[in-house]
C-alpha cells in the first residue's frame, strides 16, 4: 500500500507540474502564435502581394482584349494582346520588352555583362526594340547605345534621349552596307569592348567583371529573341484563351516564331498568318518561296528596302529568328499602308485602343 501511495506521491505532482507547464506553454505559443501574425512585417507583406521587382518585373503577364466591334462586325471573337502602359502591363508599351529582357539575362547569365560597372548595351533598331532596350538597360544597371534610321518617327529619338539613351542616326542602307544601321550597332559595340578576357587590360581576374563592355544584342539574329516568345508570350496566350484559338496573325521575326513553335503542336488545327508591309520581300517568300518584293524593281524605290509609313515590321532578308519559323507559317497576307492606318484609326475610334501602325 505504502509502495501504491509512494507511487502515486512521485507521479501525482509530475502530471499535475505537467499539466500546469502544458498549459503555460499552450498559453504562450497562443501568444506567440497571435504576435507573428500581427506583426508589421507580416502585415507590409501581405500589403505587398501585387508589388513587382522594379521594371522588370512588369514584363509578361500581358492580358488579351476582345476587341467587341470587330468581333461583332465578324461574327469572330477577336482579341488583341494589350501592351498600353497600365500596371502589370508592358512599361515600354511594346512587345519587344519580353525579347528586349531575355536577350540582356541571357548576356548576364553568361557572363557577357554585368550591371553598374558603365557597361553598355548596344543595337540597330527602327525603334521598338531600341526603346525596350533602353528602358530595361536603365532599370539594370547598364547603358544603351541605339543606331537608327534617320527617317523614323521623331517621338521615337525623343523617347529613347529621355531614357538616357544614346542615338545614333545614320542614313537608310542595304544590309549589305556597312554602315547600315544593324551593322554599324555592331561595329559600336565591338569598339567599345567586349571584355575578352585575354585583354591585356584585364590584369588581375578578379577585375574581369568590374571593366565596362560592350554588348550587342543582335535582336534579328539572337534566338534569345524567339526564346522569349517560345517561354513566355505563347503559354500565356494559351492559358488565356483556355487552348481554343483558330488563327494567329502577327509581324515578322521571334514573335512569329516563338508563337507558331509553341502553340501549333498544342492546337493542330490553328493557322498561322504573316502580315507583311509594302516593300517587304516575306509575303513573296511564304506565298512562293521567292524572296522579292515589286518595290525592289529597278526606278521603283523611293525610300529605302521596306518602302512603307508603316516602322517596325517586315524585311527583306532571312533572319535567324524568322528561319525558326519556316514550315510553321500557314499564309501571308499583304496589308498597304493605307489599311493599316486605317484600322489603327478605326481601333481609335471604335475601341479607345490606341495601336501604332504596325499592329493596325
Amino acid at each position: 500500500m505504502s509502495q501504491k501511495y509512494a507511487s502515486f506521491n512521485i507521479q501525482g505532482p509530475s502530471i499535475v507540474v505537467g499539466v500546469i507547464v502544458g498549459a503555460a506553454l499552450a498559453v504562450c505559443g497562443l501568444k506567440l502564435f497571435d504576435f507573428w501574425s500581427t506583426r508589421p512585417e507580416k502585415k507590409r507583406r501581405e500589403q505587398g502581394k501585387g508589388i513587382v521587382h522594379g521594371i522588370e518585373g512588369l514584363v509578361g503577364n500581358t492580358p488579351l482584349i476582345r476587341l467587341k466591334s470587330l468581333s461583332e462586325a465578324t461574327g469572330c471573337e477577336i482579341l488583341l494582346q494589350n501592351y498600353r502602359e497600365l500596371a502589370g502591363k508592358s512599361r515600354s508599351g511594346s512587345p519587344k520588352d519580353r525579347a528586349a529582357l531575355n536577350m540582356i539575362r541571357q548576356a548576364e547569365s553568361q557572363g557577357l555583362i554585368y550591371p553598374n560597372t558603365g557597361s553598355t548595351i548596344f543595337e540597330g533598331t527602327s525603334g521598338s526594340t531600341g526603346i525596350s532596350i533602353a528602358m530595361i538597360a536603365r532599370a539594370k544597371g547598364y547603358n544603351a547605345w541605339i543606331v537608327m534610321p534617320d527617317d523614323q518617327a521623331k517621338e521615337k529619338y525623343q523617347l529613347l534621349e529621355k531614357l538616357g539613351a544614346t542615338v545614333e542616326k545614320v542614313r537608310p542602307a542595304s544590309i549589305v552596307d556597312k554602315n547600315q544601321f544593324v551593322n554599324l550597332a555592331k561595329q559600336r559595340a565591338l569598339e567599345f569592348g567586349t571584355g575578352n578576357r585575354d585583354d591585356e587590360r584585364a590584369s588581375e581576374a578578379e577585375d574581369y567583371g568590374k571593366r565596362p563592355r560592350g554588348f550587342f544584342t543582335d535582336q534579328f539574329e539572337n534566338l534569345d529573341n524567339y526564346k522569349a516568345h517560345y517561354n513566355g508570350t505563347a503559354p500565356e496566350i494559351y492559358e488565356q484563351t483556355n487552348g481554343k484559338i483558330d488563327a494567329i496573325v502577327t509581324g515578322t521575326g521571334g514573335t512569329i516564331a516563338g508563337l507558331s513553335r509553341y502553340l501549333k503542336p498544342l492546337i493542330p488545327n490553328l493557322k498561322v498568318f504573316l502580315v507583311d508591309p509594302p516593300g517587304s520581300g516575306l509575303f513573296h517568300k511564304i506565298k512562293h518561296n521567292i524572296m522579292y518584293s515589286p518595290y525592289e524593281a529597278e526606278g521603283t524605290r523611293r525610300r529605302h528596302q521596306v518602302d512603307t509609313i508603316v516602322e517596325g515590321v517586315g524585311l527583306n532578308r532571312i533572319t535567324a529568328n524568322f528561319e525558326i519559323a519556316h514550315g510553321w507559317i500557314d499564309d501571308a497576307i499583304f496589308v498597304s499602308d493605307e489599311e493599316a492606318v486605317a484600322m489603327a484609326r478605326y481601333l481609335v475610334r471604335e475601341e479607345g485602343e490606341v495601336v501604332p501602325g504596325d499592329r493596325g
